[in-house]
C-alpha cells in the first residue's frame, strides 16, 4: 500500500491475555506491510516479543463485572488519564483498542476528539446487552473490526463503519487434531478418556468457578475412575488459585496442571469443561464437545436479571454463533459439581450429542477462517490511506 510516510506509528491498548494474542498477530501483519512501523502502548509478552514498546502490561485491564470493577476504578482511571496524555504527546497515526471496550472506547473518544484516528478491534457485545452503547461507539471510533459475522450488520444498521475480519484463532487452530497424539505429547496414557478443564484466565473468574470445577473433577472421578484430567493455566496467579481449589476438594492428584498449552490440552480431550470466554471459541475450533459455565458477582448477576439487561438468548460464543443451544451453558447457581459433572457425562456417553456439536463446530470454523490478522491490517491501513488522501 502506497502513499504513507515512512515509519508509521501505531498506538495499541490490549486487554489481558486474549488481547495480547490478537495484538501480536496484528503487529506481525502490519509490519509485513510497513516494515519500519513503530508500536507502543499497553501490551503483554506476546506483543512485546513482536517489538511493541510496553508502557503498561495488558493484565492490568483484566477486570470483569459491573461492580467487581469498582475496587479497581481509581487505578484504571489514573491509568487511562496517563495513557491519554502520553498518546496525545506521541500522536500515533492511529490508535487501536484491542478488546477491553469499557476502558478503550472512552480513551478512543478522547483521542478522536483531539484529531487522532481510532479503531476498536473486537466489538463489545452490544448485541447482547446495553445496546444503546452503539451511539457512543460511533462517536469514539472511525472503524470497528468484528471477529463474528453477525456483528457487522448490527453496526451497518446504526451507520457505523465496521468490517468482519474473521477470527485469528480460526486461522491457526487446525480443524482436525489427533487426541492420542496430543496425549502422547503430554505424557498421558493414550487410551484413557480425557477431560480438559479450563476455569478461566482471570483471577476473578477462577476464584468464582474454581471450587465448583474442582468439585466436578472429584464428582466425575468417583463415578468414572478411568477418566484422566488436564487443566491448562493461563498464568501463575490463576494456577495458584485453582491448585488450592483442587487441594480443597482432594482432587489435586487426579489432574495434570499445565503452564499454558491450552491448544494441546484441548486436542488431547474427549470433552471440555470451560469458563465462558475466548476459551470456548478455542474449544469449538478444536471441535471438542464442551460444557460452558459462567458466574458473576452476586450483585452484578442480580442487576442483569432484574432489569433484563441481557438481550441475547445465550451467553456462550458457540451457541451465539450456532444460533441455537448447541452446548450446555450453566449460569450462577446452576454451576455446581453435580450439574457440571452430569452434563459432561452425557457428552461422554452419547455419540450423537458429540457428533452434532462437532458438525456444527466444523461449519463455524470454516466461516471464521478468513486470514483475520491480515484483513484487520488491511482495513486499518485502508483507513489511514483515506485520511492521507484527504
Amino acid at each position: 500500500m502506497q502513499g504513507f510516510p515512512s515509519g508509521l506509528r501505531f498506538g495499541l491498548v490490549a486487554g489481558e491475555a486474549s488481547g495480547d494474542q490478537l495484538g501480536a498477530a496484528l503487529i506481525r501483519s502490519l509490519r509485513a506491510r510497513q516494515p519500519s512501523a513503530r508500536f507502543v502502548g499497553v501490551a503483554g509478552p506476546k506483543m512485546q516479543a513482536e517489538g511493541c514498546e510496553v508502557w503498561a502490561h495488558s493484565e492490568a485491564l483484566a477486570v470483569m463485572g459491573l461492580f467487581e470493577v469498582l475496587s479497581h476504578l481509581p487505578r484504571l482511571l489514573r491509568m487511562r488519564k496517563q495513557l491519554r496524555e502520553r498518546f496525545l504527546i506521541e500522536r500515533p497515526d492511529v490508535f487501536i483498542g484491542i478488546d477491553a471496550p469499557e476502558f478503550n472506547l472512552r480513551l478512543a473518544r478522547d483521542l478522536r476528539a483531539a484529531g487522532l484516528r481510532t479503531v476498536q478491534y473486537v466489538s463489545p457485545q452490544i448485541w447482547a446487552w446495553r445496546q444503546g452503547r452503539v451511539r457512543s461507539i460511533g462517536a469514539a471510533v472511525d472503524l470497528v473490526l468484528c471477529l463474528l459475522p453477525f456483528e457487522k450488520q448490527f453496526y451497518a444498521e446504526a451507520g457505523i463503519s465496521a468490517e468482519f475480519v474473521g477470527h485469528p484463532l480460526a486461522d491457526v487452530i487446525p480443524e482436525d487434531s489427533d487426541p492420542r497424539a496430543a496425549r502422547r505429547q503430554l505424557g498421558l496414557p493414550e487410551e484413557r478418556p480425557t477431560v480438559a478443564v479450563l476455569p478461566g484466565s482471570r483471577v476473578g473468574e477462577v476464584s468464582r468457578l474454581g471450587d465448583d470445577f474442582a468439585g466436578a473433577i472429584r464428582w466425575l472421578a468417583e463415578r468414572r475412575p478411568e477418566l484422566q484430567f488436564i487443566a491448562p493455566m493461563a498464568n501463575d496467579a490463576v494456577r495458584a488459585i485453582f491448585v488450592r481449589a483442587l487441594e480443597g476438594k482432594l482432587a489435586a492428584e487426579k489432574v495434570l496442571v499445565l503452564h499454558g498449552q491450552s491448544h494441546l490440552a484441548l486436542a488431547a480431550a474427549d470433552v471440555v469443561l470451560v469458563a465462558s470466554g475466548t476459551a470456548t471459541l478455542e474449544t469449538l475450533l478444536t471441535r471438542r464437545p464442551m460444557v460452558v459455565a459462567y458466574r458473576l458477582g452476586g450483585l452484578t448477576a442480580w442487576l442483569l436479571r432484574t432489569f433484563n439487561l441481557m438481550k441475547a438468548p445465550f451467553f456462550s460464543q458457540p451457541n451465539l454463533l450456532a444460533g441455537e443451544r448447541i452446548v450446555p451453558e450453566l449460569f450462577q447457581e446452576q454451576v455446581r459439581p453435580d450439574t457440571l459433572g452430569a452434563e459432561l457425562l452425557r457428552e461422554l456417553d452419547d455419540p450423537l450429542v458429540r457428533e452434532r456439536q462437532e458438525r456444527v463446530f466444523s461449519d463455524i470454523h470454516r466461516q471464521l477462517e478468513r486470514n483475520a490478522s491480515d484483513r484487520a491490517a488491511e482495513a486499518i491501513l485502508g483507513l489511514l490511506a483515506v485520511a492521507t488522501a484527504v
